[in-house]
């Protein structure tokens, strides 16, 4: 099929395909995760970044393709997601700058929109890194710009940028070390290659496998979980008995030698953990919603099952905490703003209070497998009602969406580039409330050094990372993000980890028991670290974070 003028439809066509193949997709992009961790989300994050955008379309009634770009790149923007969805926002911003004044696009508009892309995404980051998400990027538009100066057959165009961004994404482990020794491609660069084959199908109109388009409504569940927005203030957090609703999508007989899936008996597992149990399930996909205390057993017991392809948790006892705290303030008048606030962010009711017992003005939730969106952030920046306000992501892969959000903020804002909880906690031993925002940033950056950072997790496939070799289910001690530990046993692995962050100077251990962890074994690791270093102190503290049973710093 020739296409020489792409109109408003067809753009719309290309978006709402593209959508739906980065959607059924984004597992896959996240099993291509360096790290053999249960938070490796690149893809989860380019399939909630692009369905903001792809909303953000369908949402528009315009007939120019010009407008609608510019609905996608502004939806991308500010639902961008880790690093990988803030990329993929510039992409399509440079995009959208290209075709702003065009009603319809020829072959040339096309190709001139894609490099638009590349230009706007490697000026975005401050240190490209070749072998990922831009370096395919950049290999297709190359192609579809020589394409375009021998044919007026957009098609062709976009054959051409998909053929090249494939090959592109094969050699990203020769760019990149560390992908081939795990021998994976760049996940970033495969989630742009299904975002770019759904192009190619939108535009052609040949779709290579089923022809299901997702509607706005199902956008809409993807993008924002909204339920229970109705909790009455009246609740004390305290009669709360399942803290934690969770929800995961399980695709069905996906990954390793899953179980058979029978309703009844899932189901019922289920009910044991918590109430407030919702399954609903077809011959390929199980959706799950369900209160608990323990969302990391509900993710186990899914991945029996099959690959997880959403996975959230949400602390209710803080949700209503908020509900309460709205209710007793006075919204009559306006408060003046503060001078300095602190947004911190972190997944755990034990985090949060532990930020807050710290100064730290307004906690988000999110971090790890739930990466906040620009626009989250943007709202919690706003929330922290102060003239000036420090955040404090505690994970490299929400700093550029922070970034996004500190540029669009309308109160002055820094980024002090906390990577773990604990870098982030440490920091806040620099912030004085009285002092300038530069002075605060300064102050709270060169904390950041004094601390070692450790986290306990379980591996999800076997490997071989910088010769240390990792079994599936083992658990893996990681210390300022790099495995070191890998243990059967969790309490060895974790007393072993402590260990070796240990030297010389080292005074303070601070253990943070997350929703999965256990204080009775966080004791024991204790008495094994202190029997072999008694000059040291361990302070033990309830965190509540999913995916890490323990957090740990060494001071």
């Amino acid at each position: 099929m020739e296409v020489t003028e792409i109109t408003a439809a067809k753009f719309s066509d290309m978006i709402r395909i593209a959508a739906h193949r980065i959607k059924k997709n984004a597992e896959f992009v996240n099993s291509l995760n360096v790290f053999p961790v249960p938070d490796g989300d690149t893809g989860t994050n380019m399939n909630l970044t692009f369905q903001t955008g792809a909303k953000a379309v369908l949402e528009s009634d315009s007939d120019q393709v010009g407008e609608l770009a510019k609905h996608l790149g502004k939806g991308l923007l500010m639902g961008a997601r880790g690093n990988s969805g803030v990329i993929s926002s510039q992409l399509f911003r440079g995009f959208a700058k290209s075709v702003a004044a065009k009603d319809t696009l020829s072959a040339q508009d096309l190709a001139d929109a894609f490099a638009g892309g590349v230009e706007t995404a490697y000026k975005a980051v401050m240190k490209p890194v070749e072998g990922t998400i831009l370096t395919v990027a950049r290999e297709g538009a190359k192609a579809g710009l020589k394409a375009a100066a021998g044919t007026e057959d957009a098609v062709v165009v976009m054959n051409a940028v998909v053929k090249a961004a494939k090959r592109a994404l094969a050699k990203t482990p020769d760019l990149l070390p560390v992908l081939k020794e795990v021998g994976v491609v760049d996940s970033g660069g495969q989630g742009l290659v299904f975002i770019y084959e759904g192009f190619k199908e939108g535009l052609s109109g040949e779709v290579e496998d089923d022809a299901y388009v997702p509607d706005e409504v199902e956008m809409g569940e993807m993008v924002s979980a909204t339920h229970h927005q109705g909790a009455q203030a009246q609740l004390n957090p305290e009669d709360i008995v399942y803290g934690y609703c969770t929800e995961m999508m399980v695709n069905l007989g996906q990954g390793d030698a899953p179980k058979a899936f029978d309703y009844e008996t899932f189901r019922q597992y289920l009910n044991q953990l918590g109430d407030s149990t919702l399954v609903v399930a077809d011959d390929e996909v199980v959706k799950v919603h369900v209160h608990t205390e323990h969302p990391g057993t509900v993710f186990k017991y899914g991945q029996q099952f099959g690959t997880l392809e959403k996975i959230k948790v949400d602390n209710m006892r803080l949700q209503h905490e908020s509900i309460i705290e709205r209710e007793k303030e006075a919204p009559q008048e306006a408060q003046p703003l503060a001078a300095a606030g602190v947004v911190t962010i972190a997944a755990g009711s034990g985090l949060a209070e532990l930020f807050k017992s710290l100064g730290v003005t307004y906690v988000l939730n999110g971090g790890q497998t739930m990466n906040p969106s620009t626009n989250d952030i943007l709202d919690a920046i706003t929330a922290a009602h102060a003239e000036n306000v420090i955040v404090l992501p505690n994970n490299s892969n929400i700093f550029m969406a922070a970034a996004e959000a500190a540029k669009a903020a309308t109160v002055n804002v820094a980024i002090v580039k906390s990577r773990t909880i604990n870098q982030g906690m440490t920091a806040m031993l620099g912030f004085n409330p009285e002092a300038t925002l530069e002075t605060n940033e300064a102050a709270m950056a060169a904390e950041l050094g004094n601390v070692v950072s450790g986290s306990v997790t379980q591996a999800i496939r076997d490997t071989t990372i910088d010769g240390l070799t990792i079994h599936k289910d083992d658990w893996m001690g990681i210390i300022d993000n790099k495995i070191k530990i890998s243990e059967g046993d969790r309490q060895q692995a974790t007393t072993d980890m402590i260990l070796a962050m240990l030297d010389e100077d080292s005074e303070i251990i601070t253990l943070i028991v997350g929703a999965d962890g256990s204080k009775q074994e966080a004791e024991a690791v204790t008495d094994a670290v202190t029997t072999a270093n008694p000059d040291v102190e361990v302070e033990i503290h309830q965190g509540d974070q999913p995916v890490y049973p323990y957090l740990v710093s060494v001071e």
